[in-house]
């Protein structure tokens, strides 16, 4: 499979896992501003996790155009990632209409750390894939970013049952390090 096919294919499966998202926010019942109060939990949440696909998806594009080749164990990596972002429709769901309650921001939390465990994976999976340029593991170089996300989930996750306003804040935290353009990889393109 060529890398463009598992990036057309990535770009589908994360379009329609947004679609659901956002078919899951439903309008209130009555008509007046106050009506809206209630909703403000899911759309909080929803606005999260669409940030969230969004810098995956960004960071996923900006990865695969560095690469040059793809493998099997690339194709499943690919699949694992896609396999934990399917799930935030759900994860979001379950956070906006509980309120932000612990269980679902410990749950929606470990969803996140997974996604961002394959995420890892799938860097890994690319940098050693045979003919793969130097200039991939180059770009990506000690992935700061890439290792600090997961562990801040990680610490998120207990956090969630003693204090669950404060996970949701990490979560917004790792979004907002990744929204900074990294441009290491950009920089190996032009490069």
């Amino acid at each position: 499979m060529s890398k463009g096919r598992l990036e057309a294919f990535s770009d589908g499966v994360i379009a329609i896992i947004i679609t659901i998202m956002v078919l899951e926010l439903r309008p209130p019942q009555g008509t007046t501003v106050q009506d809206l109060q209630p909703l403000v939990p899911t759309f909080a949440t929803y606005a999260l996790s669409f940030a969230l696909l969004g810098t995956y998806w960004a960071n996923h594009h900006h990865l695969l155009q560095t690469a040059r080749t793809v493998d099997g164990v690339v194709l499943w990596a690919n699949l694992h990632l896609l396999f934990w972002l399917s799930l935030f429709p759900f994860g979001t769901a379950w956070v906006g209409q509980s309120t932000f309650a612990p269980v679902p921001v410990a749950a929606y939390g470990l969803l996140l750390l997974l996604a961002a465990v394959a995420y890892f994976g799938l860097v890994r999976a690319l940098i050693a894939a045979p003919g793969q340029p130097r200039r991939l593991a180059v770009a990506v170089g000690r992935d700061i970013k890439g290792k600090v996300s997961p562990l801040l989930f990680a610490v998120a996750i207990p956090v969630a049952f003693l204090a669950p306003a404060l996970s949701m804040a990490i979560y917004v935290f790792v979004v907002l390090i990744w929204v900074v353009p990294d441009r290491r990889l950009e920089r190996a393109l032009t490069d």
